[in-house]
């Protein structure tokens, strides 16, 4: 885990700030990716009454919740810029589909309010734009597991390295899971119609992911043999055979709650899911910030800058927290047709 024999600071820090990009990333996935699965869903509600409804179930929270993709993306900045500056060019073009979706998204997301009745298009912006940022993001994910060529400290492959069949599987699949989350965040948090076709698309959705949870814990190992090396060697297998077992309760769980009386209960088994399929990869990859060759330590910043930024993560982290459990507290509970927040 430390190749280079670093210690005290310059071993613990860089530790540190990526334990706090894997928080932010975390904490990013889960909350703006419910909202983005109710983009990824709004062709499934075709009434303006049931958009309505899905849209005001979020309008207190989705602004707030892309704050941790700043601060992941400003923390690798600054502590690892190494690492940035060879994963952005090598991912660049998936990258600015992202951001240009999230626009997109946040634009239709004011101005569908203000263009009515003529909102149609931004209907189409608004679920355009969630999709493509969900599968974006898959397409991002998967061409950092796949794999970044580089030479010299430097990017060394091509504009569609990241472009493979694992990294459009991934994209699929993320997509997949967002439109789960978005799902059971409906049932938890809407009544009527809206509670009820959101159950009824939940379900399949949840077979899906797993699915995709399924295929990505067998293509892995199968073509990356620094996966299987790690998942399958002795004693790794016992320390990590409690992943497949968690994952199987949490996905019992969500079925109850989608089919039973505790719609909560669908929606943090959900979270659930998702928290230990992050961990999995994170237990896929570490040290590697950039699989298979910049480790933490090699695309560290200096010392003080690690520290720099640290100092103003320990003060903006616990502001962001406290500022979003105020404002799901705020705002808990279920929207019904007609109420709004605008």
């Amino acid at each position: 885990m430390n190749p280079a024999g670093l210690s005290g600071a310059a071993y613990w820090l860089p530790v540190v700030s990526a334990a706090v990009i894997a928080l932010a990333l975390a904490m990013y996935v889960v909350l703006d990716g419910f909202d983005l699965g109710i983009g990824i869903l709004f062709p499934y509600f075709p009434s303006e009454t049931l958009r309505d409804q899905m849209m005001n179930s979020v309008a207190p929270f989705w602004d707030g919740n892309e704050t941790w993709l700043v601060l992941g993306g400003t923390a690798l900045f600054v502590a690892f810029p190494l690492a940035y500056g060879v994963i952005m060019p090598a991912l660049y073009v998936p990258v600015i589909l992202m951001l240009l979706a999230l626009v997109f998204r946040g634009v239709a997301f004011e101005f569908r309010w203000l263009a009515k009745p003529r909102h149609r298009r931004w209907d189409i912006a608004f679920a355009g734009g969630s999709t493509a940022a969900a599968f974006a993001q898959g397409l991002i994910l998967g061409g950092i597991l796949h794999g970044i060529p580089v030479a010299g400290d430097q990017f060394a492959g091509h504009v569609f390295s990241w472009l493979s069949a694992f990294s459009l599987m991934c994209g699929c699949g993320l997509t997949v899971g967002y439109a789960l989350i978005g799902a059971c965040w409906l049932v938890m948090t809407t009544t009527a119609e809206a509670e009820q076709r959101a159950r009824r698309l939940a379900q399949p959705l949840l077979a899906a992911l797993l699915f995709f949870i399924l295929l990505v814990s067998v293509w892995t190992p199968l073509e990356f043999h620094r996966v299987a090396q790690r998942w399958f060697s002795w004693p790794n297998l016992l320390y990590f055979s409690p992943v497949p077992l968690v994952t199987a309760v949490l996905a019992v769980s969500c079925w109850r709650g989608l089919t039973g009386r505790h719609p909560t209960l669908a929606f943090y088994s959900a979270v659930g899911l998702f928290l230990v399929a992050f961990i999995g990869l994170v237990i896929s990859t570490i040290p590697y910030l950039v699989p298979p060759s910049i480790t933490v330590w090699q695309a560290a910043a200096a010392p003080s800058s690690q520290g720099f930024i640290l100092s103003g993560m320990a003060v903006l982290i616990p502001m962001i927290l406290g500022y979003t459990v105020f404002v799901y507290r705020t705002f808990r509970g279920k929207v019904r047709p007609g109420q709004s927040y605008h």
